[in-house]
């Protein structure tokens, strides 16, 4: 069943062009991640989808299906003034909502026992406990606690959550979220991502999250150019086809070049008053040559190799700080010594102080106990979640400026402030614009600049990848792997943090650091092991106890199963199976090296392409058939 259907749709600001005569479509329980740089039309493109705003050009057609509900999350939601926080999760349309809004302010002010004697009446009545339920549920998830505190208290962060908590509550049919994860912390995080995963739910997203789009899409889209790529898969697949392509096109490139150095050749002896079929072949030459152009990509584009800085013997030393607001404690007793090139990840609950933590580190804060020595030869670099107030009349490249005009690389290199920002993204011509042109995303970018051109040796980054779109994120992580300083790093992005610590401070609540030995997924898996642990105790506990009570809402206990052995049938189809992978193994390995020939057209790489997925497809199921019949083999 179809749900939404673009045909070319186009929109532009002033003579900027977002996207031009781009079709999209989706039907019920698709899942598509969107994919591309700020600032090239991403939240437009959202927008336009959601109906908030509407498409340019002739021909233009955006079709969604009647009747259908659609759950719209903006980047920066608003809630009327006054409205408390359960009157803006709840659908006023919704006839159970009014009852259960007087049951829990009855619950909230027990000096009117007789109003919540009738509160309960009516919940019994409206048969509302199981919706009532749902929404104290989710709103815990979210840590939305106090129901009567207004909106308009609340943090950009926590405005954002309220208004997924809202669209979570009213079910819609299709979803659309702008950056879902943004200001979760990574509980959160995975439970709406395991929500998400749901067979029923319908989704069009942007996340820079590249876990949760590997977890929870079923197709990446690409916006690049204006046009958009779609690729079928999870966004490892995405990464994988994409490279394929790129690598076709490095090859396409190639091939073209040598053709266009004829072409060159031919143009530049050819005389000057020939006819206009001669001025035709050379307008071609050099329109082909723009478009060929456009297809290169070189890595060092992309890579950074900025010269270390040197750092001393001591570096930061934490002498048994402790820090509380009121009776919040948020770090006891806790000392640490910093090494060189060390890489530490900070995880832990919002509030649980974690930016209190990085600011004691950098002396913005004192601790109220304990000492912070600092050694003469570290230089900070603080990227703050809250970001930074540029100067929103000065030009790109001038507030990059202001910090340094050259940052120095290895080998008595420099690099200039113009190529940094090449570097990250920004081309020259955008390097002219306003700040205030720049999207959210775009100023995030240049102030992650600003900070890396002080050329710290004692780097922080807290929150780093809120409003980054991925492609910044890979160009940081390039970074940042080759880094020759300390790193700190706080983020909810797990793909983030894997990659680039290699162990983390654990912010358990009431003051309670601890260092483990390992990056988060590992952690995860350690506390999954644990909570499995502390079930399979509990169950032994109550059997060994005797009786049939069991705790409410338990999962009765069963014994496990027996594996039972492989069947002669099973066997055979190991032996099928071991030859069936081999084939596909090598299929696979004939359109690797097809797509490095140099007589590849674009008809045939596009087969072979849609021919590699399916292959890709057929390997994983058999793969996972014959290791869960090695498992009991």
């Amino acid at each position: 069943m179809n749900f939404l259907t673009l045909e070319n749709v186009s929109k532009s600001y002033g003579e900027k062009l977002l996207f031009q005569n781009i079709s999209l479509h989706l039907d019920k329980g698709q899942k598509i991640g969107l994919i591309a740089k700020n600032g090239t039309g991403k939240s437009t493109l959202m927008r336009v989808i959601a109906g908030k705003e509407g498409s340019e050009g002739e021909g233009s057609k955006i079709t969604i299906r009647k009747g259908i509900r659609i759950g719209w999350l903006d980047q920066e939601p608003n809630f009327p003034p006054g409205m408390d926080v359960l009157g803006a999760v709840l659908d006023p349309t919704n006839p159970l909502v009014r009852v259960v809004q007087r049951y829990e302010k009855a619950l909230l002010h027990h000096e009117n026992p007789d109003e919540l004697t009738e509160a309960i009446s009516e919940m019994d009545q409206q048969n509302a406990w199981t919706f009532e339920a749902k929404v104290k549920e989710t709103l815990s998830r979210f840590r939305m606690n106090d129901y009567e505190q207004k909106v308009s208290t609340l943090s950009g962060g926590q405005q954002k959550r309220l208004a997924l908590v809202k669209i979570l509550l009213e079910e819609p049919d299709f979803l659309i979220l702008d950056e879902p994860t943004n200001h979760l912390d990574i509980e959160m995080i995975e439970w709406l991502e395991e929500y998400l995963q749901q067979p029923g739910i319908t989704l069009f997203m942007v996340t820079h999250d590249r876990y949760f789009l590997e977890n929870v899409c079923d197709s990446i889209i690409e916006l690049e150019g204006g046009q958009l790529r779609r690729y079928s898969g999870s966004y490892s697949d995405y990464l994988e086809k994409k490279a394929l392509r790129e690598e076709n096109e490095a090859t396409t490139y190639e091939r073209q070049n040598k053709l266009l150095k004829n072409e060159l050749d031919w143009v530049r002896k050819s005389p000057q008053a020939r006819t206009t079929k001669a001025k035709a072949r050379v307008d071609a030459y050099f329109n082909r040559r723009e478009v060929n152009d456009s297809l290169k990509k070189t890595k060092d584009e992309m890579s950074l190799s900025i010269k270390e800085t040197w750092l001393g013997g001591k570096i930061v030393e934490l002498h048994n700080i402790s820090k509380s607001f009121g009776d919040k404690k948020l770090i006891e007793h806790f000392s640490y010594k910093f090494k060189r090139r060390e890489r530490v990840g900070i995880v832990g609950q919002n509030g649980s102080g974690k930016s209190t933590f990085l600011q004691i580190i950098t002396q913005v804060l004192p601790p109220d106990t304990g000492k912070v020595v600092v050694g003469d030869t570290v230089t900070f670099g603080h990227y703050r979640q809250e970001g930074l107030q540029l100067k929103e009349d000065r030009r790109v490249i001038d507030a990059v400026r202001d910090i340094a005009d050259y940052i120095p690389l290895d080998k008595g290199k420099e690099l200039s402030a113009a190529q940094l920002l090449e570097r990250f993204l920004f081309s020259r011509p955008q390097q002219q614009v306003y700040v205030s042109q720049l999207s959210g995303g775009e100023k995030r970018r240049l102030y992650l600049l600003t900070v890396l051109m002080k050329n710290p040796n004692f780097l922080i980054l807290d929150e780093p990848t809120n409003d980054l779109d991925v492609l910044t994120l890979q160009v940081l992580e390039d970074f940042l792997e080759d880094y020759p300083g300390c790193l700190v790093v706080v983020t909810h992005d797990r793909y983030f943090m894997d990659r680039l610590v290699d162990h983390l401070f654990v912010f358990d609540g009431d003051g309670k650091i601890k260092d483990f030995n390992g990056t988060y997924a590992e952690y995860r898996a350690m506390k999954r092991s644990e909570a499995g642990a502390v079930g399979s105790s509990t169950r032994r506990s109550l059997d060994e106890g005797g009786g049939s009570g069991q705790v409410a809402g338990a999962v009765p206990s069963t014994p496990s199963a027996q594996v039972s052995p492989l069947s002669s049938t099973e066997r055979n189809e190991m032996k099928k199976l071991d030859k069936e992978v081999a084939a596909l193994e090598s299929r696979k390995k004939q359109i690797l090296e097809r797509f490095n020939a140099l007589d590849l057209g674009a008809d045939e790489a596009g087969k072979l392409s849609a021919e590699l997925g399916k292959l890709q497809e057929d390997l994983d199921g058999k793969e996972m058939r014959w290791l869960e019949l090695a498992e009991r083999g």
